[in-house]
Formats: structure tokens, sequence, C-alpha cells
């Protein structure tokens, strides 16, 4: 047994450890999340005109976004493809999800790390593939054609919404499926025996106990994948086209070619809002609610 002395000497040891682990802790997210969001907060209340930076404080930018008709429908434009991208996510996921819960022993987790080995490859590598699948000279033009179910390439989901769309939808759905994965794992087997052994069959177990429970994992991924969506510059950029802008690339635009560092800066504020507003909603809805409050 260790000694009083030993056990308050090595007390004393934590305690002075772990004021710069508390330091540490507060500290990495005050400088790399916080300050960088100040900052911009603070940049989009200055203004440019004729490539000139003035530092006075103006709500110039803010007007303009609400006032311009091109960048409003932009992000409603923006909103609503990213929701479809997580509603496909879901429903291409909730599947591969509940299959993986379903196995025993090591191999749901050997087929998890299969899922989401694709996330340690380039992200433009990536979309570089999915262009050529789905290109005017792509894998999928080239088969239809052979089998001769279309006479010249199609251009449905090339450069358009459509692409961007699809585009995102695969290289989203692992984000989509770790979520579900983790909320139907931790629903105990004893329920889904209990519905059994009161007569209820596969299919009402799923509608009744599995589908209820898992629905905080539904929200999660749903939210998860929007909120990587919606801030999705490069996807839009390499295969949207010019009838797939979205609300990222304009922000891109302006710190790029624009040069409009502050417009930039408030429409990046704005994006945040968006975000938070969705990550405010999933937390009302996403509450597990099978846990006493």
């Amino acid at each position: 047994m260790p000694s009083r002395a030993g056990v308050t000497m090595a007390g004393a040891a934590n305690r002075e450890i772990s004021w710069p682990a508390r330091l540490a802790v507060f500290a990495y997210p005050l400088a790399f999340i916080l300050f960088p969001l100040v900052g911009f907060l603070a940049y989009s209340f200055f203004w440019t005109e004729q490539g000139q930076m003035s530092y006075a404080l103006t709500l110039r930018n803010y007007i303009r976004f609400f006032t311009d008709p091109v960048f409003l429908p932009v992000l409603l434009q923006t909103c609503i493809l990213c929701l479809e991208v997580a509603g496909l996510t879901v429903l291409a996921g909730y599947p591969v999800a509940y299959f993986l819960a379903g196995l025993r022993g090591r191999k749901r987790y050997v087929l998890l790390m299969l899922l989401l080995v694709p996330l340690l490859m380039s992200y433009v590598i990536k979309i570089y593939a999915i262009r050529s699948i789905l290109g005017g000279n792509g894998v999928l033009n080239r088969t239809l054609l052979w089998l001769g179910i279309i006479d010249e390439p199609l251009t449905v989901f090339v450069f358009n919404l459509n692409a961007v769309l699809l585009t995102l939808t695969v290289l989203l759905i692992p984000f989509a499926v770790l979520p579900i994965f983790l909320s139907l794992e931790r629903i105990p087997k004893s329920l889904m025996d209990a519905s059994a052994d009161l007569g209820a069959s596969s299919l009402q177990t799923f509608g009744r106990v599995i589908l209820p429970l898992s629905l905080p994992g539904v929200v999660t991924a749903l939210t998860f994948v929007f909120v990587l969506a919606i801030g999705d510059f490069l996807t839009p950029q390499m295969v949207g086209g010019q009838s797939g802008f979205t609300f990222g690339r304009i922000i891109y635009s302006q710190f790029g070619t624009a040069f409009n560092w502050p417009f930039g800066a408030a429409l990046s504020v704005i994006l945040a809002i968006v975000v938070i507003v969705a990550i405010g909603i999933s937390a009302v809805f996403g509450r597990d609610r099978s846990k006493p409050q």
C-alpha cells in the first residue's frame, strides 16, 4: 500500500501539472478559433473603394449583401443544395451504418475503418476521380453509349449544380455513416430482444425501437454534412462550372480575384451565423430523449 505522504506528493504533482494543461486548454481555442473569428468580425466593418482600404467602421458590406439581388439568393440556393446533400448522405449512409452495427466482433470495426480509408486520400484527387466518371467523356457516358441507352454524352451531371450535389454526396457519405453507426451501436440489444419477445416483427422493431433511438445520430449526421458542405468552395469550383455557383465560391472570389477582404469577411460572418443556427437547431432536435433531463 502506498504511504499517505506518497499519495499527497502525487496529488501535489498532479495539481502542479494541471495548471499548464488548463491554460493550454483555454489558450488553443482562443488563439486558433475565437481570435480569428473576432478578427473576421472586425474586418467586416471596414470597406474597400478603388483598391484602397478604409478602416472607418461602416455597415455598407452587410447592406450590400441584403440589397444586392445576387448574394442572398445564392446563399438560399446553397443552403437548399447542402440540405439535399445532407439528406442524400443520410439515406445512403443509414443502411450502411445499420449493417455495420448488426455485425458482431471485430468485423464491424474493420469494415468501418475500410469505409473511412477514403478520408485519408487527397480531396482534390477524389474530385478528379469523380469528374472522370461523370464527365462528358467519362466512364458513365461511355458505358451508356456502348449499351446504346443514349445517343450522345449526357451533360446533366457535369459543370452544374447536379454535379456539385453528386460529388459532395459521394465525398461526405463517411461523415454521415460514423455518427449514425455510433448511435445504433449504443442501443441496448435487450430492447430489441424485448420487442421480439412481445411479438413485434423485425420491421416493427426497427420502426418503433431502433429508428427513434437512432434519431440523435441522424440529426448529428445531417448537421455534420450540412456544415461541411456549406463551407466547401473547392468542389463547386472544380465541378460546378458557371451554372454551379455557390456561396463559398463568392467568398473565395472576394478574397482572391476581387481582393475585397472586408466584404469577404462580412460574407464569412453571415455564413458563420448560418452554421451556428444549424448547430443550434441540431442541439434542440438531436437531444437524446431517452436520457433523463
